[in-house]
């Protein structure tokens, strides 16, 4: 399976170790007052579905970087690649927007 890095171009699949869900990056706030609940569920509830599937690999024999893959499993098609600290600042400012100012 070939990953076309953002930044470095095709690469083997071999080169990145996969490190799971995307929604891994999404981790609960440890003030809230539903904590407890929010963190099980983040640890210990997982989709497994078939299709459309975003996850995080890690760039480890080559420049480091961490990357946010949208891959059918089925059939391993890439349909997207992006590098994590985007996807964290677009999902950071999506946040602020629909926030209310206080």
């Amino acid at each position: 399976m070939i990953i076309n890095h953002p930044l470095l171009g095709p690469r083997d699949a071999q080169e990145f170790t996969y490190l799971g869900d995307a929604g891994l990056m999404n981790r609960p706030y440890w003030l809230s007052e539903t904590a407890l609940q929010q963190f099980h569920d983040y640890l210990y509830l997982r989709e497994n579905s078939a299709g459309e599937h975003r996850e995080l690999w890690f760039h480890e024999q080559g420049d480091r970087s961490w990357l946010v893959v949208t891959r059918n499993t089925v059939t391993h098609e890439i349909l997207k690649v992006e590098l994590a600290r985007d996807v964290a600042l677009a999902q950071k400012a999506a946040n602020l927007v629909q926030e209310p100012s206080q």
